[in-house]
């Protein structure tokens, strides 16, 4: 993408986490380690149910002395009160920062025009908010956490244009990137299964946190029957959840799409067998291609 654009993503927004126990709090909850979260380093992460299945996906970031929780707009209270459930008497304040809005920021020049590194995760205050580079696939570019009135006008006044939010979108989905819950099912989504470990959103090495167990026994017993991956479709696009076929034989099922382009969980053995090709759904054809940042190792 040549030209600098910014996009509102109204479909998200930011949680504010206080408090001196905050960083422990999310610790033990979250499949990242908090550790690394700083004013100059943002992560992505989950939390997840005690079985470890898929709940909310959430990039952190510090600012000032508060965590910024950048998460889905529609389950933000949701997510609120779920975490309110494991406050206990942790010294922990949570708040949905209504004024704070989301907006993604690409392009040729992006991350230099704000003044921040290239790698992924990189952070810097901006504007009396924070952008970090996304810290899953620098590709996608930068997020931005800005007051609603003020960051259209600083984002603009700094050579950005604004863009339509399928800009973002379609460059997301060729990417195989998720988008929360409309790509990683609620209460049944496994993080291997849509990239968590490639895309830096769990961490290994940390201590125990809510859903750990399936989550580490997926890695190390090589369990992960399903990844996330981009399709081309051609004909009508189907539903989110629409079956995927190859033949009669069940291959997955679709996600989000924006155009002719989208994502679908693929059963790794039909795409082992066709190399992702000749897919049906609803009347469609589609193929599958494996994200140029994924391992497959039980199909290579």
């Amino acid at each position: 993408m040549a030209d600098k654009v910014y996009v509102r993503l109204d479909h998200r927004a930011v949680i504010e986490v206080g408090g001196e126990d905050r960083r422990a709090f999310l610790q033990g909850l979250v499949s990242n380690d908090m550790m690394k979260v700083a004013p100059d380093r943002a992560v992505y992460s989950a939390l997840l149910t005690p079985q470890g299945k898929f709940l909310f996906d959430l990039f952190v970031v510090e600012l000032g002395d508060v965590f910024l929780l950048e998460v889905e707009a529609a389950r933000a209270e949701e997510l609120r009160k779920k975490l309110s459930m494991y406050k206990l008497r942790a010294k922990v304040t949570l708040a949905i920062a209504a004024n704070t809005g989301v907006f993604a920021v690409m392009g040729d020049g992006a991350a230099a025009e704000i003044g921040v590194g290239l790698e992924p995760g990189n952070a810097e205050e901006f504007a009396g908010g924070v952008v970090f580079v996304d810290p899953r696939s620098a590709e996608i570019g930068l997020r931005a956490l800005l007051s609603l009135d003020g960051g259209p006008r600083v984002l603009e006044a700094n050579g950005f244009v604004p863009a339509a939010f399928e800009a973002w979108d379609v460059a997301r989905i060729g990417l195989g990137l998720p988008d929360g819950s409309r790509d990683i099912e609620v209460d049944k989504g496994i993080l291997l299964e849509n990239g968590f470990d490639e895309l830096n959103g769990v961490d290994f090495q940390k201590g125990c946190y809510m859903g750990q167990e399936l989550t580490a026994r997926t890695k190390y017993r090589g369990l992960i029957k399903k990844r996330l991956m981009p399709v081309e479709i051609n004909g009508p696009v189907p539903a989110p959840g629409a079956v995927i076929r190859l033949g009669d034989a069940e291959a997955g099922e679709m996600r989000s799409s924006c155009g002719k382009q989208g994502l679908a969980l693929i059963r790794l053995e039909q795409f082992k067998a066709s190399g992702g090709m000749g897919l049906t759904c609803e009347g469609a054809t589609m193929d599958a291609m494996k994200p140029k940042w994924a391992v497959f190792p039980e199909v290579e």
